[in-house]
């Protein structure tokens, strides 16, 4: 579904991708790892459009997307999250997820002010959509209440809930589970399975190595903008270089 070839983005005299070669398969949930200032963020970001590499190329499910702008790639069904939440703060939650649906719509400014046949209907639609949504992520009863009042952890999940709204086919998730504690981390980590049983597929950036362990079919490791490994969670979890990338060597060489 998703391809990365050679990608790599330099700015300035700092190389912060180089040549990344990555797959993502459709339906499954691959997990993007590594430490600090790896180059995490930054790949997310030259997928979703936000950024865009210095060399290589990128493409979506078979078309190249390496210089296409965020609102197209959107379009085309890729959906992301925030590691620094974004949400309409000044919003309501219901509202945060009916504006991030009208790029969906095929209704025209016409049919808006006329009150069209099939303004109403899709009006209709994107509502039902939106409260199945808050259903989801038990968010139905803070609904009205302004995005930017809510606590973290249901900052995070309603983040999550307007990333499907768009009705994604890859979901990029860079760092879902930040702040949250452990019991809304194995709930959030229930959601993202149950993406992958519905068909999406998922690339996830993560710390929480539990949350890799139960989420992910396959995991890259990113050091220095670099792939260093690739492989399930378990033979990452033991690769030597993986474990010297997190943990540094000692004067003897020793991990």
């Amino acid at each position: 579904m998703l391809e990365l070839d050679h990608v790599s983005r330099q700015f300035g005299g700092l190389q912060a991708l180089n040549r990344v070669q990555m797959s993502v398969p459709a339906q499954k949930v691959v997990g993007l790892i590594g430490p600090n200032g790896a180059g995490k963020t930054t790949l997310i970001n030259n997928i979703s459009g936000l950024d865009h590499p210095t060399g290589g190329s990128i493409r979506f499910q078979g078309e190249d997307i390496t210089t296409t702008p965020p609102h197209r790639i959107t379009r085309l069904g890729v959906a992301r999250t925030y590691q620094n939440i974004r949400l309409f703060g000044e919003m309501t939650v219901l509202e945060n997820l009916l504006i991030s649906q009208h790029g969906r719509g095929k209704a025209t400014i016409f049919d808006s002010l006329i009150f069209s046949p099939r303004f109403r209907h899709e009006e209709t639609q994107l509502h039902e959509r939106a409260l199945t949504l808050l259903e989801r992520f038990h968010l139905t009863e803070v609904a009205d209440d302004r995005a930017g009042n809510l606590p973290y952890g249901d900052q995070r999940r309603l983040e999550m809930a307007r990333a499907l709204a768009t009705a994604p086919q890859l979901v990029l998730l860079d760092e879902p589970t930040a702040g949250m504690n452990p019991i809304e981390t194995q709930q959030l980590g229930e959601q993202i399975i149950r993406l992958r049983s519905e068909g999406l597929t998922v690339l996830v950036i993560e710390h929480d190595m539990s949350l890799i362990h139960q989420v992910c079919d396959e995991v890259y490791v990113l050091n220095f903008g670099e792939v260093i490994a690739h492989g399930t969670p378990e033979a990452i979890k033991h690769n030597p270089l993986v474990i010297e990338a997190y943990l540094g060597h000692d004067d003897d060489g020793a991990a």
